[in-house]
Order: C-alpha cells, then structure tokens, then sequence
C-alpha cells in the first residue's frame, strides 16, 4: 500500500486531506469473505493498513465518502450488536447506505430457495453481509449471489472479527510477528478463526482448554500449516498457566455460545480456564486481555481483570468498525487509488 500527502513521516501523523492519496497493493475488488482461508496474509495486512488509515480519517473528521451510491445488504439470522452495527456504520460512513433483514423478512419459509433469494438480492445491492448458524447456508447464498458476500459469523467461525482483533494487536504493539497470543476456554468459532488469522501472520498462538472443548482438529491442523510457513506456532494444552505465561495478549470468549442451550457439565469444565489476575500475572507486563463481547462476568473472566488496566476490550470493539471499514472499501470500490479530499 501507497501512502502519499501525510504531514509527517508515519501514517499515525496528520493526514492533509487536500494532497492525500492512497493506492492499494492488492485488488480485492469483488471478493468474498466467507472462511477464514479466503485472504492471503499480505491481503490481511493491507486490510489492517487500510483500517489504520481510515480510523485516522475519522478521527481527524476528513471525508472519506469512497462508496457513495453503494449500498450493502445485511441478511442476519442471529441477533447482534457489534456485527450488525460495525457493518451499517462503516457503510455509511464511508457514503453508502445499508438495508436490514432480518430472516423473519425473507420468503425462505414459503419456499423460496437461498439462492434464489441471492440473486434477487444482488440486483439491488452491492455486497451481502450475512450472520447465519450453518455455513453451508451462506456458501450456498454466496452461490446465488453476483456481488460479495461477506461473514457476519456461523457457528464455525467469524473471520472479520478475527481480523479485527488482528489489528488491534498491531495497534497495541506495532507488531505482530513474534507476539505470543494465549487463548483460554471453548474452542469455538472464535477460536479457529483466531488460530488460522495469528498462524497465518506470525503470530505464535497458544491454546488452553479442556479436551472435550478444543478446537476443530482440521482447524488445527491447517494452522500448523500456516504458522510454519509464517516463522510461528501453534500449541495446545489443558494447563491456563502454561499457555498464558509470557503471553503478549491473553483472549477468551463465552462459555456458552449463541443459540447453543445451557450445558451445566460444559460450563463446570471451563470453569478452571477462567481468565483471573493469577493467569494475567503470568503473561508479560505489557500484556492485554482481550474478548470479542458480549462478555460475562465471573463467568469467563473476573471482573477484576475485564475491568483492570489491561482490558483493552473496547478498543477492541471499536475496532471492529474501522476493520469492516476497510473491507467494504476494498471490495465493494472498482479503484485502487483513491483520493482523500477536503469538503468545500
């Protein structure tokens, strides 16, 4: 990625909207995003560059309306928060606009197939969001479809968000290469997705968990695969303290995923993977805690620590917006050079 017209010599530094201009190194124009494998490690990166630099355009109110006259469709089986509102902001923000359904909305209970349903879709908008429990649904919709599809999350993983918490490692170190991210708990769908988003940008990443709840072994496997090519690792193990000592980041989710039924026996064995300020005392001086949110307290991390000084949980939120951002930009823009220019 090329950078021109900042005031100083670091993309950090003030941006002169009237000689600003940025040329992207890879075209993502019309690119889907649904399993954590579909961008390259340089592709992540200048998603993580081109998030840095929109979040300083906002920062410094300069207009940065690349995609007026787009409009993204979100298609959402689950309810959310974050998600949904990283999307819809990001795509006005950047001038564009959003259109909500909700599964409710839709003809699917009247027989009306998923990719049928896509190509009507895609004659209206110019990318798809879509949040669904079974991943199969969305590869099939992205089949239907003719514009980008992009993974609001299902049940097996949550790619954007992994790429989120990708760059908000880089933010807080300004590396990524040899950091060491620990995460405790249910090897769920955050999980894999961080896995393979650490492994493939040389991140060591050091699960802990019970063995029931580990991650997907395919998932790991491939991991293992990426983070020897990237100079990284990946470690398993069922000891807290083993995978957060000399952590860099230490990152945990809920016990008890979305639409998933409260299982007391799941939770009783999680329970000992609890994020507390005894594991945090063991990750580095400088290390941060991290969770994707919505988060309990006392559940899967004391309060002391979601609350504490090293809780970085809601940069990590906002962070989210400025990384959805960036992907919608790279996608759904037909350039790669863009002008950053000032109002009037």
């Amino acid at each position: 990625m090329i950078v021109s017209g900042t005031t100083g010599t670091t993309r950090e530094e003030a941006i002169d909207p009237a000689a600003a201009w940025v040329t992207f190194d890879h075209d993502l124009h019309g690119k889907s995003i649904i399993a954590d494998t579909d961008l390259s490690p340089r592709e992540i990166l200048e998603i993580i560059e081109t998030a840095a630099i929109l979040k300083k355009l906002r920062a410094d109110h300069v207009p940065h309306a690349w995609l007026a006259g787009r409009t993204l469709g979100l298609i959402f089986q689950h309810p959310s928060t974050r998600t949904r509102t990283a999307f819809q902001a990001g795509m006005e923000q950047l001038g564009g606009q959003a259109i909500f359904l909700g599964i409710e909305d839709l003809q699917l209970n009247r027989g009306e197939s998923i990719e049928d349903t896509a190509a009507i879709f895609s004659r209206y908008v110019d990318g798809i969001a879509v949040r669904v429990e079974n991943i199969g649904d969305m590869y099939e919709l992205a089949a239907g479809a003719t514009v980008p599809v992009f993974n609001g999350l299902t049940s097996t993983n949550h790619p954007i968000e992994a790429l989120s918490d990708i760059f908000t490692l880089k933010e807080r170190f300004g590396r990524l290469e040899g950091l060491k991210f620990a995460y405790l708990g249910d090897g769920n769908n955050m999980a894999d997705s961080l896995m393979l988003a650490c492994a493939s940008v040389g991140v060591d990443f050091a699960f802990a968990g019970p063995e029931a709840y580990r991650p997907d072994a395919a998932t790991v496997e491939l991991a293992t695969v990426l983070a020897e090519t990237a100079g990284s690792t990946v470690s398993l193990s069922g000891d807290p303290f083993e995978a957060a000592s000399g952590a860099d980041a230490v990152y945990t989710d809920v016990h008890e995923s979305m639409g998933e039924q409260v299982n007391p026996g799941k939770l009783m064995a999680l329970a000992p993977f609890r994020v507390t300020r005894s594991v945090m005392n063991v990750a580095k001086p400088v290390a941060v805690f991290m969770h994707c949110l919505p988060l309990h307290r006392g559940q899967e991390v004391e309060s002391e620590v979601a609350d504490g000084p090293q809780s970085i949980i809601f940069d990590q939120a906002e962070n989210r917006l400025h990384v959805h951002k960036a992907v919608l930009l790279q996608a759904l823009h037909d350039e790669r050079h863009l002008v950053i220019q000032a109002e009037g």
